[in-house]
C-alpha cells in the first residue's frame, strides 16, 4: 500500500474527526491493524509492542487469517500516527502481513439535562 494513500485516508479522517469535535488535547488509545495469514506470524509481530502505552491483541478471522491490533496512547497527530503506522508496515511486511488502517474511539460527554 503507498504512502500517499495512508496520507490521504488519514488526513480526512483526522479532518472529520475535528469536524465533530474530537478532543486533540489529550491522548487517546489510538488502534491500528494488520492482517496475518497465520497465528504464528501475527504472534510475532505482536511480541515486537512492548510497554505500558501500547496494548496488542490477536484474533482469528473467519477467512482462517489473523489479525493483530496494537493500541497506542498517543496524542491524535498527523506525523505520529503516520510514523506508527510506517514503523508497524516496515514490521509486518516482511511477515508477510499488510496494514489495515487505524481507529480511534471517540468519547461522546453527556451534558445535563
Amino acid at each position: 500500500m503507498s504512502t500517499t494513500f495512508h496520507e490521504d485516508v488519514s488526513s480526512t479522517v483526522l479532518r472529520r474527526m475535528k469536524e465533530g469535535g474530537f478532543d486533540f488535547a489529550r491522548a487517546h488509545p489510538i488502534e491500528f491493524y494488520a492482517i496475518f495469514p497465520d497465528e504464528k506470524r501475527a504472534r510475532i509481530a505482536a511480541s515486537n509492542f512492548r510497554g505500558e502505552s501500547t496494548n496488542t491483541q490477536i484474533s482469528a478471522r473467519d477467512d482462517g487469517g489473523w489479525n493483530l491490533q496494537v493500541s497506542k496512547v498517543m496524542y491524535a497527530t498527523y506525523d505520529g500516527i503516520g510514523d506508527f503506522e510506517q514503523n508497524l508496515e516496515n514490521l509486518v511486511e516482511p511477515l508477510g502481513g499488510v496494514v489495515d488502517g487505524w481507529g480511534v474511539t471517540q468519547e461522546i460527554e453527556a451534558h445535563p439535562a
